[in-house]
């Protein structure tokens, strides 16, 4: 069974209830099928509803969603929705570069309440349709992405002295960059990687040091058999099968997952692609009892590496 995203969902539910608000007394049906859902998947989404509100969660501080006897959906906003907010320049332009995406999710209207409270928004802080707008992503060393984007302009190549979040160490990687991205809140480099022989995505702010070996390429983005992004599993990846509780489903959002089948009251089965195993050894014992791991391909031990980890973690609080 496909399950989105709980940010994908987020952003449905916020899409959603403006347009319900604006629109009062359509039915569940014909709403699903405007927003591209099944009956089931909105009255789930509406759930999420129901719980937003501030304390002391009484009814006048609650969003109250109804549904009559007809199948018709009205939602009525609390109170406090009544109140003007008090944003500063800073908190309002964060507000519209995070809200203009909503009106992409289908059925949205583009000339609804939404709409119509995002062009205010703009105007008032001064931003037009089509602005640039300058946003701020992750923390990188001074001059590392300007040189970055020149090698890769120039065609050439790089050393990077690189901390490896997933293998817990620092080492020497010789690359071809290829493109300079960004992606959600970081800075990434796409290139072909010598002491890999192929194709990696590096965080830059994860870069300690960065020396040009002034060589050109021997590796060209035509000739290499995948595209960009920030993760690409190889067939010979070892795989992870976890039974994750409800608690604990955050992980298939925080990690690339291949399958995801929900098993019931919240828990769900997720096959993981296993790129390090210090990185899967943090994951297991950060996760203790609302993890287990019930399968694994290419990594005979994985049932006992959250057990060791943690023996290795005690032994160093014992000495």
């Amino acid at each position: 069974m496909s399950r989105a995203t709980a940010a994908d969902r987020m952003r449905r539910v916020l899409a959603i209830v403006p347009w319900i608000v604006a629109n009062p007394g359509q039915k569940v049906a014909d709403v699903a099928t405007r927003f591209g859902l099944t009956s089931d998947e909105l009255l789930a989404d509406l759930q999420v509803v129901y719980m937003v509100g501030l304390p002391p969660y009484s009814p006048d501080a609650l969003v109250d969603v109804q549904i009559d006897d007809e199948g018709r959906v009205t939602i009525r906003l609390a109170d406090f929705f009544s109140r003007p907010l008090r944003l500063s320049p800073g908190q309002g332009l964060a507000m519209l570069a995070s809200s203009d995406g909503l009106l992409s999710v289908p059925g949205t209207d583009p000339d609804g309440a939404l709409a119509r409270a995002l062009t205010k928004l703009g105007h008032a802080l001064g931003v037009g349709d089509g602005d640039p707008v300058d946003i701020h992503l992750g923390e990188v060393e001074p001059g590392i992405l300007d040189r970055l984007q020149a090698v890769a302009s120039a065609g050439t190549e790089v050393e990077l002295l690189y901390y490896s979040y997933g293998r817990d160490e620092v080492s020497r990687r010789a690359i071809a960059p290829w493109r300079v991205f960004a992606d959600a809140g970081h800075w990434y480099v796409h290139a072909w990687c010598h002491s890999a022989n192929g194709e990696r995505i590096f965080r830059a702010d994860r870069i300690e040091s960065i020396s040009e070996l002034h060589r050109p390429a021997s590796v060209r983005p035509d000739d290499a058999a995948e595209g960009g992004g920030i993760f690409h599993p190889r067939k010979d990846d070892p795989r992870v099968v976890l039974d994750l509780a409800a608690d604990a489903a955050w992980v298939i959002d925080a990690y690339p997952s291949e399958e995801v089948t929900e098993l019931g009251d919240g828990r769900l089965r997720a096959t993981l692609v296993v790129t390090a195993r210090p990185w899967l050894e943090r994951l297991l014992v950060r996760l203790g009892p609302a993890a287990e791991v019930v399968g694994a391909q290419g990594m005979d031990d994985a049932p006992e590496l959250a057990a060791s980890a943690a023996d290795r973690i005690l032994n160093r609080y014992r000495r």
